[in-house]
């Protein structure tokens, strides 16, 4: 129902509000800044090189030589589209739901769910515990990306609370039809798996389940376009009983169809939820995608070199460690590997104890011990995941190349 949700959407009457808005550090602000806390969020979001990256990062298909085929980046804007429309039906706070909609992805590994799951691996091996893309999300508009000030210093983006949540809190499967935000107010770094906390509001919620309506219908579309459905379109047919007389089949169709069934279903009491039906359908979708172009066979080569292109870069990096000495084994890399060497000395230079940060102009905070093993590992796995898939190509073309 239209504004059924405005009692408990995040406003200053909210008894959620000020934990929601908070930050770990205060802003700056300017006298004559008009801005709201979520509205400056979206700001420092949409500016950030983190953001600016995902439209050079794989959504589901790698390097299509079609330029309309989905990419992190284009993923994002339908997530942010879908969201929007939901939150702006049910009475929830538009400026929030949008923020956490653009940033929910910053972060993402190059070459989409394949490559976090390549960071995974090293990530077990070498420190012990998983790279999530979610976690790693939240690491990144904490602790990596940089964004200048006003006063020219560059300084983490410090979003609030509500956008970070957000972010770490949007992935995981739906496995119930109803969701419900948590009550309680938990530190977002305590998160020690994808889905095991509910979105602390209401609008990350809405964003959750839109990220999924966004993929669905999306990753069928772009999979007809390159032929990869060819042998399974009368599979699919069957699936949603689908009859072209009645309709088209594509992308808005289904996000339609989803979008309305959800705000038709969802209260307050009962959570966001689609009609049996809807939801029923929404993991038939989600089941035959997995097998027919997840798992296909045009997709699967293709991790094999993804495999080759990030564990080169990492072992080339890894193999710098020497306690005092790694900084000059960083830089002895330059004679060959120069925009290796170059653009991760520069990278750890940002969040280490060495250089002059003043002349460097950085606020941020120092997250690495470039001497610690540990630390070390991770601020290669940060580096390498903040990469586009065409950047990355770039570097592990230097290192194989004579």
């Amino acid at each position: 129902m239209k504004n059924s949700f405005q009692e408990v959407a995040i406003n200053p009457n909210n008894s959620k509000w000020e934990n929601t808005i908070s930050r770990i550090l205060p802003l700056s602000y300017r006298n004559s800044d008009i801005r709201t806390e979520f509205d400056r969020d979206y700001t420092r979001i949409i500016h950030s090189n983190a953001y600016k990256r995902l439209k050079h990062k794989t959504q589901v298909f790698f390097s299509p030589e079609n330029d309309h085929i989905c990419t992190r980046g284009e993923h994002v804007t339908h997530v942010e589209s879908i969201s929007y429309t939901i939150a702006s039906y049910l009475g929830l706070n538009t400026e929030l739901t949008k923020a956490i909609a653009v940033a929910h992805d910053l972060g993402h590994s190059p070459f989409g769910h394949s490559g976090e799951k390549i960071l995974s691996e090293i990530s077990k091996r070498d420190l012990g515990s998983p790279f999530w893309h979610e976690k790693n999300g939240l690491h990144f508009v904490d602790s990596i990306e940089l964004l200048e000030g006003h006063d020219g210093y560059k300084n983490n983006l410090n979003l609030t609370y509500g956008i970070r949540d957000g972010i770490i809190s949007h992935c995981g499967e739906i496995t119930e039809n109803a969701l419900k935000p948590r009550d309680k107010f938990i530190d977002l770094n305590n998160y020690l798996s994808p889905n095991q906390y509910s979105p602390y509001t209401w609008e990350g919620c809405v964003v959750k389940i839109s990220d999924k309506i966004s993929y669905i219908g999306r990753d069928i579309e772009d999979a007809i376009t390159l032929g990869i459905l060819d042998n399974h379109l009368q599979e699919l047919y069957d699936l949603l009983n689908y009859n072209s007389s009645d309709y088209t089949l594509n992308n808005s169709n289904i996000i339609n169809y989803l979008v309305i069934d959800l705000c038709k279903n969802s209260t307050p009491q009962k959570g966001l939820c689609f009609s049996n039906n809807a939801f029923n359908l929404l993991n038939k979708i989600k089941d035959f995608n997995y097998k027919n172009i997840y798992f296909s066979d045009r997709i699967i080569p293709s991790n094999k070199f993804f495999y080759l292109v990030i564990n080169q870069i990492y072992d080339k990096l890894k193999n710098c460690f020497e306690e005092e000495n790694t900084l000059s084994n960083i830089k002895r890399l330059n004679k060959f590997y120069p925009k290796l060497s170059n653009g991760f000395y520069e990278f750890l230079q940002n969040y280490s104890d060495f250089g002059n940060r003043k002349n460097l102009k950085l606020k941020n905070q120092i997250i690495f011990d470039y001497k610690n093993k540990e630390d070390f590992y991770k601020s290669i796995i940060s580096y390498i995941s903040g990469m586009t898939d065409n950047f990355a190509i770039e570097i592990y073309n230097e290192i194989i190349r004579f």
